[in-house]
């Protein structure tokens, strides 16, 4: 990611981001482009979000991918996530970005696999609504459920291809393996 010199308030941003063809993530004033993704990403991302959808169809839960962005106001940041889930009715009054999701899934690639497991997955733990946060790797077969307990601590699940199907409990979602990798051409 390459940021740009010039200090942007969050209202400057988001104007930019509704008039400019590139994504760019938010950090404390500064933004960052987005990079483009190969194809097992996209596919990923793609068949999650149409299985999630169907499965929260009429809850009033909302599925989002990749170009809605999610807000960490305590820490002046925008991102984009590769899916998010959000049950909250605040989340409608916000039609640029969510603030409240429970759910939030990562795709990894090469490019964003650092920040993905760093500094922006411990920026998405400070989201009080957040249940959930999703790693998912495009590799090999592998999906990484970090959960917030009753203490609040972020404990992992990590399900593979042995184990034939994985759970978000955020959402109350089974699905196969075989479904989320539908297509899938590993790397």
């Amino acid at each position: 990611m390459i940021a740009q010199q010039n200090y942007l308030t969050p209202q400057e941003y988001l104007q930019l981001e509704e008039q400019n063809p590139v994504k760019h993530e938010y950090i404390d004033g500064y933004i960052y482009a987005m990079a483009g993704a190969l194809d097992p990403h996209v596919t990923i991302a793609g068949n999650l979000f149409a299985l999630l959808r169907n499965h929260v169809r009429g809850s009033g839960c909302r599925v989002y991918i990749a170009d809605m962005k999610a807000r960490i106001e305590s820490l002046n940041r925008f991102y984009y996530p590769d899916v998010m889930v959000t049950c909250d009715g605040r989340d409608q009054e916000t039609p640029a970005y969510k603030r409240f999701p429970c759910l939030i899934v990562e795709v990894l690639s090469n490019f964003t696999e650092a920040f993905d497991r760093g500094d922006k997955f411990a920026d998405y733990q400070t989201l009080e609504s957040l249940q959930e946060d999703v790693l998912i790797n495009t590799k090999r077969q592998r999906v990484e459920c970090f959960r917030r307990n009753d203490e609040g601590l972020w404990v992992l699940q990590s399900y593979t291809a042995e184990d034939k199907s994985f759970r978000l409990n955020s959402v109350d979602f089974q699905e196969t393996m075989a479904a989320l990798y539908e297509d899938v051409v590993f790397e």
